[in-house]
């Protein structure tokens, strides 16, 4: 495993690292989610992410028991805070009484007393960003903590709250945005201020929800079992590259993995990771095979005839309008 400080802070987290969005608590059974986990670990990856929203908090939950027993200043652990966790109208959002409130529940899910970075899920244009940020600052200065990040902001708006954070004297140091292949949305705007900021990028779904697997084939149904046969596991998430241009495109990306001697996991996780502003992939697995060749994506260096070959298959494919970074103008 390699490891890369995020963005300009001193922390440092694993090239990959494992995010249990989809899996944990809902699509796999615990057994398996221990393994996976464990199967993490033993590859080297020291950093994990999840969210309080995830499979009802139930992901927390399972991610903090089967941590459990580890070094915990050996790991790197994220969760975040924005969605729906209950019922009521303050069960959402970043408010301060949300925030206040969530971050003790992830915590006790967690089984820690602190987290290492406390992300904001979304933007919340329901609630002032002195607000958010101030209610941050409090969860920093109060040791429950260490930095702060944000998921799917915009250039602009990340750019006013890290003015808050230095004012603030707390430490924003990441964005979360999806980012592949095909969704290259942030390098446009979000990179380049982040780049001036500090920020670093810890992605998700570098195998656009793994679709970039090669798994998928034109004029084929979904293979049994799959994301995009589990309405409880994403295949809403994967349903727009489920056409025969795309899938098309994606198998002629199969001999160049090969000539690359990888995967066409391994391949799509390696590419994201040649943006330097990239901090971290997030990979999520069902089984822990899926792991083990995930993790062979750390420190591949890729050449730039090899770049240029990928861009040239899926350029009439690949989603780059900044605009599709956004988040819910009502909360949710």
């Amino acid at each position: 495993m390699e490891f890369r400080h995020l963005g300009r802070s001193g922390l440092m987290v694993s090239e990959i690292s494992y995010g249990n969005w989809i899996t944990h608590g809902s699509q796999v059974e615990e057994d398996a989610a221990f393994a996976c986990v464990r199967a993490a670990l033993d590859a080297g990856i020291t950093t994990f992410d999840t969210a309080d929203v995830y499979a009802g908090t139930r992901a927390e939950d399972v991610l903090g028991r089967a941590l459990q027993g580890e070094r915990r200043e050996g790991l790197e652990i994220f969760t975040k805070v924005y969605w729906p966790t209950g019922p009521g109208r303050n069960d959402r959002g970043l408010s301060r009484k949300h925030i206040m409130e969530s971050i003790n529940g992830s915590l006790r899910r967690l089984r820690t007393d602190h987290v290492d970075l406390y992300q904001a899920h979304r933007y919340d244009y329901s609630t002032p960003l002195e607000e958010t940020m101030e209610a941050f600052a409090d969860v920093v200065h109060s040791g429950k903590a260490h930095y702060i990040g944000v998921s799917e902001w915009k250039a602009s708006q990340i750019r006013e709250a890290h003015g808050l954070a230095r004012e603030l004297r707390i430490p924003l140091v990441s964005n979360q945005p999806q980012y592949s292949m095909l969704w290259r949305v942030i390098e446009t705007e979000v990179v380049p201020t982040s780049e001036e900021l500090g920020v670093g990028q810890i992605v998700w779904s570098p195998m656009a929800q793994g679709v970039l697997s090669g798994k998928y084939l034109p004029g084929q149904p979904p293979p049994a079992g799959s994301r995009a046969t589990d309405e409880k596991s994403g295949a809403g998430f994967i349903a727009q590259w489920l056409t025969d241009d795309v899938l098309t495109r994606v198998q002629r990306l199969k001999p160049l993995a090969e000539q690359a001697g990888l995967s066409m996991a391994q391949l799509a996780i390696a590419w994201v990771l040649q943006n330097p502003n990239v901090s971290s992939a997030i990979v999520g697995a069902s089984r822990p095979e899926q792991v083990h060749d995930n993790v062979k994506a750390a420190g591949v260096k890729l050449d730039a005839d090899l770049l240029k070959a990928i861009d040239e298959i899926v350029e009439p494919i690949t989603q780059r309008d900044p605009s599709r970074t956004e988040s819910p103008a009502q909360r949710p």
